[in-house]
């Protein structure tokens, strides 16, 4: 320990004190020592840590109220053509029927394949016609 000054068995000697140098030490002490808050002072306090949080949960809540009243009116904005433009009236009605979209595939996760409708049923057989005609 003698790394960082600290030397266990070098003690500096302890001089006696008096009465008035222990008065003192022992107002200083005491200035140091928190005071023990009366009932007051802890009603207070948890008014306060109440105020602060009932504050913080208003302030989430108005701020997710208005991150969605933004994505609302972004959707409708982005899915509402405008009515007076022909190109958005011919844009529209080209996009009437979406294509299907795989998630998987919008991601890069699994790889595109091409859309295969309903499997379109086989041409049945005509019955072989009797030899004799």
């Amino acid at each position: 320990m003698a790394l960082f000054g600290f030397f266990p068995d070098r003690t500096p000697p302890v001089e006696p004190m008096s009465a008035a140098g222990l008065a003192s030490e022992t107002a200083r002490l005491a200035a140091l020592q928190p005071a023990q808050p009366g009932p007051r002072e802890l009603r207070a306090q948890a008014v306060h840590r109440l105020q602060v949080g009932l504050f913080g949960l208003a302030s989430m809540l108005l701020l997710v109220s208005l991150a969605n009243v933004i994505m609302d009116r972004a959707k409708q904005v982005e899915g509402a053509p405008l009515a007076g433009s022909p190109a958005a009236l011919a844009s529209a009605s080209a996009s009437a029927a979406p294509a299907p979209s795989d998630p998987l595939v919008d991601m890069g996760v699994a790889p595109e394949l091409p859309v295969v409708g309903p499997p379109k049923p086989a041409a049945i057989p005509a019955p072989p016609r009797p030899a004799g005609n």
